[in-house]
C-alpha cells in the first residue's frame, strides 16, 4: 500500500458509515458482493465484483476520491483518483 494526496484532504475522524447494506442495490432488488464505504461523506455502495458497482458510480457523481472497505477483517483504503490501495 502507499500513500497518495488524497489521504491528507479526509476528514479526521472518518465519517461514520450511513448504512450496513447498499441502498441502491437494495431499492433496485439486486444483491452486492461487497460494500465500501465513502471516506468524504460516509455513503456505503457496493464494490466493482457487485452487478451495479454503486461505489464507483458515486465517485464518478462526486468526485470523492477515497472509499474503505466494509468487509469483516479487511482494513484498507482505495484511492480512484490515482487507482492506488492507501
Amino acid at each position: 500500500m502507499s500513500e497518495c494526496p488524497h489521504v491528507a484532504e479526509l476528514p479526521r475522524p472518518e465519517p461514520a458509515p450511513l448504512t450496513e447494506t447498499c441502498p441502491q442495490c437494495l431499492a433496485a432488488g439486486t444483491h452486492y458482493v461487497q460494500l465500501r464505504q465513502c471516506l468524504v461523506c460516509g455513503y456505503v455502495g457496493c464494490c466493482d465484483s457487485s452487478p451495479m458497482r454503486h461505489a464507483t458510480a458515486h465517485h464518478q457523481e462526486t468526485g470523492h476520491p477515497v472509499m474503505r472497505t466494509l468487509e469483516a477483517g479487511e482494513d484498507w483504503r482505495w484511492c480512484f483518483v490515482d487507482n492506488v490501495l492507501v
